[in-house]
């Protein structure tokens, strides 16, 4: 089994900052990649940012030079700092884990349970 737990969402006035954090545990053999999602009520889940074992990361437009992903990879755990909050980036976050099980196994994709996070205007 894998577990992941995710923390650090919360309300926030626009232009505030929050740090989400998403610690991987369980099943484990290698990380592909880790990253965070968003939904807002009734649109679809988006992705926020990504980042790769490698470190390579990847953003959604909208959050370019505001929002970072970061990973402590001792710890299997991935950040998103999220800095210059908008009213739009109210959503649900998800956590995302790409991961093998075994050396030769294929990929498999787990989520977290969503935090929400809140920015009033």
């Amino acid at each position: 089994q894998v577990q992941l737990v995710e923390s650090g969402g919360g309300l926030v006035q626009a232009g505030g900052s929050l740090r989400l954090s998403c610690a991987a545990s369980g099943s484990i053999f290698s990380i592909n990649s880790m990253g965070w999602y968003r939904q807002a009520p009734g649109n679809q889940r988006d992705m926020v940012a990504i980042i790769t074992s490698g470190g390579s990361t990847n953003y959604a437009d909208s959050v370019k030079g505001r929002f970072t992903i970061s990973r402590d990879n001792a710890k299997n755990t991935a950040y998103l700092q999220m800095n210059s909050l908008k009213p739009e980036d109210t959503a649900v976050y998800y956590c995302n884990l790409n991961y093998r099980r075994s050396t030769y196994s294929d990929f498999y994709n787990k989520w977290g349970q969503g935090t929400q996070v809140t920015v009033s205007s």
